[in-house]
């Protein structure tokens, strides 16, 4: 097993993955077979790519976004563990995922005495510094040695000795700049100068600014019902287009005061929104940001470094943290349905997309847990507005918004009956809404009416003509 540092392709190692994938082509190419288990943070960006590639790995966790590594798992030939990133330390750290044989960690700078100062990304980095038999460092030159003015390691002993975690506010500091490793477990150092390759999203669209009008209104209505408090609460964004344009979209609201993150992922607009004022300051585990928007940040630390904190996922996640601090949790799917579940990893139930990432951590533990997807897909042959998910990722107890471009169900104190309405009323496609109430006629009296019969028609309609309904 192989642990990797970073968080996306933040932190992550550069040379030494791209040595590994070449060595796995070179040993295939002789009748040998090379391959190795990759536990991360997250993704690794190019590293899954071209280890996925090269056919390089057995087993993967606890999340990936690569096409090549996606067809592997889809096709039965790499093993994926799928995991809510808050536990991933923890059972590295216990042994549940077995031993680790060598640890390789981007940084700026190892001291003698085993400090290692972290760049981007930090992730399960401290962890696997921590358990890894040999470790591998690559001093990137290509980040600011600043970083260490934003980073917070700290540990989280073990039960019963886990004591409770001190941040009542995001920028809250209780670790050290820097990580720690046995030096005698360091076999290698190497140079490295490659930024981290983060694409930029796509400006918001229309349907993504629809979205965003409709999560602004009901947290606006929120603050003016008492239910958000004047200073507002701390929110959590997912990453992609989507999310980037609610965030654009609230950071611009004028009728929602400037306000501070605590999150897993920090994007290139809320840079922006924090330049502005609007973002007073976040906690995140990673710069996920384009490379000419972290150069923007480098080169002016003395105004983001005391601003911005770069936490271990295992504190970035923390259910405890997050429900502590009455953090709004905002995320998207793929596909809801009208029991109020949501699916955010797989394809017709079967086809692994990327994984879960931390969408379970905040949406489990957040003060409002906010779920966004179009209200349909290529060209209005799916409707992510479904009878029954054939995966659930995110079920109807953790679960308190849906949005999709049409409206916004609150489900809030909702059973069964009323929350299927509201959700077809509210973010349903039109061209759907008739179905779904046939749907939900068909369906005998119980607490969760769900017909077996036609639960997953509408899925199967679709493998078989590649639309949903027939025409």
């Amino acid at each position: 097993m192989v642990g990797f540092s970073g968080f996306t392709a933040s932190g992550s190692p550069k040379a030494v993955p791209a040595a590994l994938a070449q060595r796995a082509r070179d040993e295939r190419a002789a009748g040998r077979e090379f391959k190795f288990k990759l536990l991360s943070g997250a993704s690794c960006g190019k590293a899954d790519e071209d280890l996925g590639a090269a056919e390089a790995l057995s087993w993967r966790a606890p999340f990936q976004s690569a096409k090549s590594l996606r067809n592997a798992i889809n096709a039965g030939k790499v093993a994926f563990m799928d995991m809510h990133l808050s536990d991933v330390a923890q059972k590295l750290e216990f042994g549940f995922l077995g031993e680790m044989d060598l640890a390789v960690v981007e940084a700026t700078d190892i001291t003698p005495d085993g400090r290692v100062y972290l760049t981007s990304g930090v992730g399960i980095t401290p962890s696997i510094l921590r358990v890894a038999k040999r470790v591998v460092i690559e001093i990137n030159e290509a980040v600011s040695k600043r970083l260490y003015e934003m980073h917070d390691i700290a540990r989280l002993l073990p039960p019963p000795h886990r004591s409770p975690i001190a941040i009542l506010d995001p920028l809250d500091r209780i670790g050290t700049p820097f990580a720690v490793v046995d030096p005698k477990k360091v076999v290698g150092v190497l140079r490295t100068n490659q930024p981290d390759g983060n694409e930029p999203f796509s400006p918001p669209d229309a349907i993504s600014t629809q979205i965003a009008g409709h999560v602004e209104a009901f947290l606006v209505a929120e603050m003016k019902a008492g239910r958000i408090p004047p200073q507002f609460l701390p929110l959590q964004a997912g990453v992609g287009n989507v999310s980037n344009a609610v965030m654009t979209a609230l950071g611009q609201s004028q009728n929602i005061p400037a306000f501070s993150m605590y999150t897993e992922v920090l994007q290139d607009a809320q840079i922006a929104l924090m330049r502005s004022g609007r973002l007073l300051g976040a906690s995140t585990c990673s710069l996920t940001l384009s490379d000419a928007v972290m150069q923007e940040v480098y080169s002016d630390m003395d105004f983001f470094a005391p601003r911005i904190v770069l936490r271990p996922q295992e504190l970035s996640n923390n259910p405890g943290v997050v429900r502590r601090l009455g953090v709004i949790a905002i995320n998207t799917v793929l596909e809801m349905d009208l029991t109020g579940c949501a699916n955010s990893t797989h394809v017709m139930g079967t086809q692994l997309m990327n994984g879960v990432g931390g969408s379970g951590d905040f949406t489990r533990n957040a003060y409002l847990s906010i779920l966004m997807a179009p209200s349909t897909a290529k060209g209005g042959s799916i409707s992510t507005v479904v009878p029954m998910t054939p995966h659930v990722d995110h079920n109807e107890h953790s679960i308190q918004i849906l949005v999709t471009e049409q409206g916004l169900a609150d489900l809030r104190g909702l059973g069964p009956t009323e929350r299927a309405e509201t959700i077809i009323s509210k973010c349903a496609h039109p061209m759907y809404r008739d179905a779904l109430r046939a749907y939900t006629r068909s369906c005998a009296p119980a607490h969760l009416r769900q017909n077996l019969e036609t639960a997953f028609a509408w899925h199967l309609n679709l493998a078989r003509t590649g639309k949903m309904l027939p025409t």
